[in-house]
């Protein structure tokens, strides 16, 4: 008998796959994200001590009020030009992407792109 398997459970796999390999530091911190239904977060993070450094979702108050529907690719590049701003305020412009298991894609990639345009490299 064939059972369909759990798409978040293969994500979960596929992240751990991606995160043994890279590691935040204080001078290149992580750049996760997290894509759910109605909206998307991003980090920055220091792994090795374990702190986030800066966050932006589509749930601040910045921009919920801009965003109609979060889980689009609009609201995606919103955030991304807002965790960028939010790192270059700190003194952050190198970055490890973390794309959090899921497909370099619509959301993620629009996210992606619109940082890498307000400024971060990676």
């Amino acid at each position: 008998m064939i059972t369909k398997g759990d798409k978040n459970k293969a994500r979960l796999k596929r992240h751990l796959r991606v995160r043994k390999k890279i590691t935040g530091t204080n001078e290149r911190p992580r750049l996760s994200v997290f894509r759910s239904s109605k909206h998307i977060y991003a980090q920055l993070i220091d792994d090795v001590k374990g702190v986030t450094l800066a966050a932006a979702s589509t749930v601040d108050k910045e921009l919920a009020a801009s965003i109609g529907n979060g889980g689009n690719v609009e609201a995606a590049g919103k955030v991304g030009e807002l965790i960028a701003k939010r790192a270059k305020e700190k003194g952050y412009e190198n970055v490890v992407f973390d794309r959090g298991g899921y497909l370099y894609h619509g959301r993620i990639q629009a996210l992606a792109d619109a940082a890498r345009e307000a400024g971060l490299q990676f």
